[in-house]
């Protein structure tokens, strides 16, 4: 049961706590970039590169953490993963 827990984080380089931290950040972010474009929508002339300026900064800081973080690619054979 721990293991359903433990499994994802530990493929992108993080402990339990840390991936939860992360997540929650970029929930944050996006609550934020949500916002800015429910704004947008009543104010068209507000917000108007806002959402499209979070998404990106948002992609771009998980795909940097994802690189900075991901432990060493296991060997295979095949491209299938030894153990599966």
């Amino acid at each position: 049961m721990f293991r359903a827990f433990t499994h994802h984080p530990e493929t992108v380089g993080e402990t339990y706590l840390e991936h939860m931290g992360s997540a929650w950040s970029f929930a944050g972010g996006m609550l934020v970039g949500a916002g800015a474009c429910f704004l947008h929508g009543l104010l068209p002339f507000a917000f108007q590169k806002t959402g499209s300026q979070r998404i990106a900064g948002l992609y771009d800081r998980m795909v940097m953490n994802r690189r900075r973080h991901a432990p060493p690619v296991a060997e295979t054979f095949l491209g299938i993963a030894d153990g599966i």
